[in-house]
């Protein structure tokens, strides 16, 4: 949703207020903030951000100019955090087949997911309570080691919400209920293979269309498009490596239980690792060395780690910020557990957010104090330097009940609308 004010009538506007509880603002300045940028510059205090037709345009400018000026008064700003590797907007209660739109027994390499993403989920606002602004919501495929194609989402609620499809081929490996582990992987390698020799003959003059699943995977050799391979043993890990080297993939592990121990290798590859950082039991045989100091250990051996939260990931986004403090407390840097949700994500995906930085998505957030705190909350959230609220159907709930009413006390009658905001 960018720049409502300059590019929609009021009454358009004022649809996407309902939708997304978004305050309208032209350019906005946040003075007075102790800035922590998810770059190279660390921590900026005192410091100031302007913020115009959705992107950063200045930081700490000689003189602060914007239509709207907030004083932080030396509150914390980060990056919108960044979450990876959920169904966020792709199914709402999990109990639900009809609310579930994640997978097919039928999906595989061109299956694209973004098509049933709800802007509207009842999931997001509570999502972007924990400070969560974008997403990269993920398939869980079918019957084919393939499970589709990711998407990164902006959180801003509006049905109009940036989405950036094709963001990543996600592929599941690792042990099998049935059959061996050897046939899924040699699956992708004659994949991979079938296709790199299908471009290297490629007739200049073959006038065939070529079909989405060639699109893709000339994106993922050519390294354009990032290969998310879930797998958690160390063994298949370093198998993977091979794979990366032989066709030059850009490879990025999820998962990843067993990575601690192989972590100098999958440093010296250049693999990003996406884990959950409260990943401490290990589920099967394949992620005996699961633990709360992997993530810890992981940024220490210099591999770009990037935090999601595990299990029912698509109800609880919310928890990222805790979860991040909680790998902090086991060992991982702050400025490391701060660029996990955010910096890093985005350079893996190719997200222009996760910073504070001239040219990046206004994607702001103020906090009441340290945001892995878990005492600390949203002050004030702006996705695309539009302003929304952190409102959640939870608190909308607990204002019904515990407010004194006319009505009876089992009335239950809630717009959907305001249920989405």
């Amino acid at each position: 949703m960018k720049n409502l004010s300059r590019s929609f009538s009021l009454s358009l506007v004022a649809a996407g207020l309902l939708a997304s509880g978004a305050v309208n603002a032209q350019s906005l300045a946040i003075i007075n903030a102790t800035i922590h940028t998810s770059t190279e510059q660390g921590v900026l205090k005192g410091a100031s951000i302007v913020m115009d037709n959705g992107k950063i345009t200045a930081i700490n400018p000689a003189e602060v100019s914007a239509d709207e000026i907030i004083d932080a008064n030396g509150k914390i700003v980060t990056p919108g955090f960044i979450a990876s590797n959920n169904q966020l907007g792709l199914v709402e209660v999990g109990a639900v087949a009809g609310s579930r739109d994640a997978g097919d027994d039928k999906a595989g390499i061109d299956f694209d997911v973004s098509l049933a993403y709800n802007a509207h989920s009842s999931l997001i606002p509570y999502a972007r309570k924990g400070g969560v602004t974008r997403d990269v919501i993920t398939p869980y495929g079918g019957d084919s080691i393939f499970a589709g194609l990711a998407s990164v989402v902006d959180l801003s609620g509006s049905l109009e919400s940036d989405v950036q499809k094709q963001a990543a081929l996600v592929v599941h490996l690792g042990e099998r209920r049935k059959g061996s582990r050897a046939f899924t992987l040699q699956t992708l390698i004659n994949k991979l293979d079938a296709h790199q020799t299908k471009l290297s003959k490629k007739d200049k003059k073959d006038d065939d269309k070529p079909s989405t699943e060639d699109k893709v995977m000339a994106k993922v050799l050519s390294g354009d498009m990032p290969l998310v391979i879930s797998v958690s043993r160390a063994a298949d890990i370093i198998e993977l490596i091979k794979v990366k080297e032989q066709f030059g993939v850009n490879l990025v592990l999820s998962g990843a239980q067993d990575a601690v121990v192989v972590k100098e290798h999958i440093a010296k590859a250049n693999i990003p690792v996406i884990i959950s950082a409260m990943d401490n039991l290990p589920g099967s045989f394949d992620s005996l060395h699961a633990n709360l100091n992997n993530a810890g250990l992981l940024e220490k051996a210099g591999v770009k780690v990037l935090l999601t939260v595990g299990g029912d990931a698509s109800h609880n986004i919310y928890q990222l910020r805790y979860d991040a403090g909680n790998a902090v407390s086991y060992g991982m840097s702050q400025q490391g557990a701060l660029k996990a949700v955010t910096s890093n994500v985005a350079d893996v995906f190719g997200i222009n957010a996760g910073s504070i930085e001239v040219g990046k998505a206004a994607d702001v957030v103020m906090w009441t104090n340290d945001p892995f705190e878990i005492s600390s909350n949203v002050s004030r959230m702006f996705i695309n330097g539009t302003e929304v609220s952190t409102q959640s159907r939870q608190d909308k709930l607990r204002d019904r009940y515990t407010t004194d009413s006319n009505m009876p006390r089992a009335y239950t009658c809630l717009l959907y609308t305001s249920d989405a905001a």
